[in-house]
This record gives C-alpha cells, sequence and structure tokens, in this order.
C-alpha cells in the first residue's frame, strides 16, 4: 500500500507540473506514469508563451532554454502557392515573444528532474491506475496490483482518461470533422525556414520545424484515414510532394504506413471535472483540438490554477467539494472560448477547404492581415497566451 497527501495520474504536462508545484510547496504528491520513460513520437511538442512565462516565475527558463529547440516567432499559412502571414509573437507581453519547438519528453524530463529535488515529491513510473476506490484508487505496477491511499486524486490521464471511465464520468462531444496523420522527414540545408500550413487542391499540410527534421501533420477527413490507405502510399507521398516540392527528393523516407501515426481528433468536454476527492484537468476534461497546439499549454495552465486554488487548503485542511469545483469555474471559461475558436475554424476554414469547398481561395480575414499587419497580434495572443493565462501564486 502507498499513502499520499494527494495522487495525481498521468504523468504529462498537467499532472508533472501539477506535482512540482505541489511538491515546492511541501504537499506530499505521488505521480502514476504507466510508461516506463516519457518518450513517445508525436505527442505536443509546442511550448507556448505562456507556458515559458511559468518556467521563468518558476526561475527555471534560462536553464530551461539551454535544451536544445527551434524557436517559432511568426506563423505562416501558404494557400495556392500564396504565402499569408497568421501571427507574429513579437509583440507579446511576455519575457519569450516565440513559441518553443521541443521534444515532449524533453520537458517532462526537465520539469520531473526539478521535482525530483523535493522530498514530498514521489513519481511512479510503470504504474497505471485501474480503478478508483474509496480514499484513493488501485494501480497496477511491474510487482502487481497495489492500492494507493489519498485524500485527493487527480486524474491528469489523458482524453481516454481511464480514471475517468473508472468514475462513470463521460465527456460531450462536440465534434471535429478533420483527423491528422503524423509523420517526419528529414530537414535539409536549403529548405524553407518557415513554419507554416500548406493548402492546395483540397489538401493541407503543417510542417514544424525540429532542427533535424520536420514534423508534419497531413490533414484528413473525420474516418478518411481507410480511403487514404486504400489510395497506396505512393499516392500519400506525391500529394506530400505537391504541397511541398522540396520534399519530393525524400518522401520515400516513408517506408511503410508504420512510419505514419494516425490522430483521431477530438474536441469534448466534461460537464463536471469533480466528484468528491476526484479532480479532473487537461485532456481528462477537454480534449482539444490540434488547431494552434494549445491543448499542452492549456494542460499547463489547468496545472497552475489547481495548485494556486488547492494549495493553501491542502496546507491548512481539507479540500472540500467546493474547492474542487473552484478549479472548474477558473478554466472551464477559456477552455470554452478556445474550444469554440478551434471549432470555428474547423467547421468554417479547414474542413470546407480540405472537401473543395472555395478551394484555394484565402479568406477575407487573411487578406487583411496582409494589408493591417498588427491584425496579426491577435492570433498570437491567442496562440501564445490564451483567454486566461495563470501565473505562479505560491
Amino acid at each position: 500500500m502507498v499513502t499520499t497527501r494527494c495522487c495525481v495520474v498521468g504523468g504529462g504536462p498537467a499532472g508533472m507540473m501539477l506535482g512540482l508545484l505541489l511538491a515546492r510547496a511541501g504537499i506530499d504528491v505521488t505521480v502514476l506514469e504507466k510508461h516506463e520513460d516519457f518518450l513517445r513520437d508525436f505527442r505536443g511538442d509546442t511550448i507556448h508563451p505562456s507556458t515559458l512565462e511559468v518556467m521563468h516565475e518558476l526561475g527555471f527558463l534560462q536553464e530551461f532554454l539551454t535544451h536544445p529547440y527551434a524557436p517559432i516567432s511568426r506563423g505562416a499559412l501558404q494557400i495556392g502557392g500564396r504565402t499569408f502571414q497568421v501571427a507574429d509573437f513579437s509583440r507579446l507581453p511576455t519575457h519569450c515573444k516565440f513559441i518553443a519547438m521541443m521534444p515532449q519528453w524533453d520537458f517532462l524530463n526537465f520539469i520531473a528532474a526539478k521535482a525530483r529535488q523535493y522530498p514530498s515529491f514521489h513519481l511512479m513510473m510503470r504504474t497505471e491506475a485501474t480503478g478508483l476506490r474509496d480514499g484513493g484508487l488501485i494501480a497496477q505496477t511491474p510487482e502487481g496490483e497495489i492500492t494507493i491511499d489519498a485524500e485527493l486524486v487527480i486524474a491528469a490521464d489523458g482524453r481516454h482518461s481511464t480514471v475517468r471511465d473508472a468514475a462513470g464520468l463521460h465527456p460531450t462531444e462536440f465534434g471535429a470533422p478533420i483527423d491528422v496523420l503524423w509523420l517526419r522527414l528529414t530537414r535539409r540545408d536549403g529548405d524553407p525556414s518557415e513554419t507554416l500550413g500548406r493548402m492546395a487542391g483540397g489538401k493541407m499540410l503543417v510542417t514544424l520545424d525540429r532542427g533535424d527534421y520536420w514534423q508534419c501533420a497531413y490533414v484528413i477527413p473525420k474516418g478518411g484515414i481507410e480511403a487514404t490507405q486504400a489510395a497506396g502510399l505512393p499516392a500519400f507521398r506525391a500529394a506530400i510532394a505537391t504541397l511541398a516540392p522540396h520534399f519530393a527528393d525524400r518522401v520515400e523516407e516513408l517506408k511503410s504506413w508504420d512510419d505514419i501515426k494516425l490522430l483521431t481528433v477530438a474536441v469534448n468536454r466534461l460537464a463536471e471535472w469533480s466528484r468528491p476527492g476526484l479532480l479532473f484537468i487537461g485532456d481528462a476534461a477537454h480534449a482539444m483540438s490540434p488547431i494552434g497546439g494549445v491543448g499542452v499549454n492549456l494542460a499547463i495552465q489547468d496545472a497552475v490554477a489547481t495548485a494556486n486554488i488547492l494549495i493553501p487548503k491542502l496546507k491548512h485542511g481539507l479540500v472540500t467539494p467546493d474547492d474542487l469545483k473552484a478549479v472548474q469555474q477558473r478554466r472551464e471559461p477559456p477552455t470554452i472560448r478556445t474550444q469554440r475558436v478551434q471549432l470555428f475554424m474547423q467547421d468554417r476554414f479547414i474542413f470546407p477547404a480540405l472537401s473543395g469547398a472555395g478551394r484555394d481561395k484565402p479568406p477575407l480575414v487573411l487578406r487583411l492581415m496582409q494589408w493591417i499587419p498588427p491584425l496579426r497580434r491577435i492570433p498570437a495572443r491567442l496562440m501564445g497566451m490564451g483567454f486566461q493565462p495563470e501565473h505562479i501564486r505560491h
């Protein structure tokens, strides 16, 4: 049996950041991570200015930025061969006026190393929560099943949350007309330097500069994976080369469909994020579309808000159901607004472009951004900081 004040399920960005913040405040916290390490491909790797600001407030920023990363100070979209500047992060009121592209495992390893400096932090790898019990939960380890006694369980175990299923909770689905195929291609000298989205001929490709390779997201209609595979890998390679001609000499790096990973896009949200002694944050409470890459940073904002609200309660008494509801009251409004923006972009812009409606015709808002450059600060603010950035209080 393991006894802890707070058990955080899930060693992703929300879970690890919350574990660090609680341990830093002297709260005994145990984080469960079902894998043996953090090394997994095609996780959210965008560290937005809001998260970099949290790192500054923790005093970690300079050390954090010594790790390899690729800065993105502007965002662009190419439609039918014409490039439109859509986001300018250089005017944000933050210490870092860029998005840092960094492998998520590097970010999580950094947070874990900082958290381990506190004796009240405990990280249990290869430990998977399998069910809830009164006063804690049940988990599976390589040595067998264990019980964990905890005053508070916080589920940060992602969009397929086991804890959420065990609690009998089901999020409301808001629909997503797209899915994404993730892949990587070698980056070479002479490649275009911009990280941007490309749309042409009813197809869309997003390329992210990762230093020695490009991480690419090929957008398909919802449920379109079977049709894409049925058309054959050569046709898929050709589509990529058409959208990004400089990739024509390396699309053969995609040897099989095993080199291409499907992300089934979902946008959903729990009506209630808590039960007595149980709280959901991050993707376990609200799955986000990959548009803008904001999911990781919303999860971290959830963690910061949770720590700000619960640390005084944990230090001086018991956490009440109203305290847990206060987290949802704080974080649900920016989540709703962000999801509405994502759904608007999906339904009114991306899906019509994929289906051929208005093919290769740039919308008016993009044309306005070229004529009035200050307008580019609006999407930069929404992407880089969100509707309600959180700050470290304790």
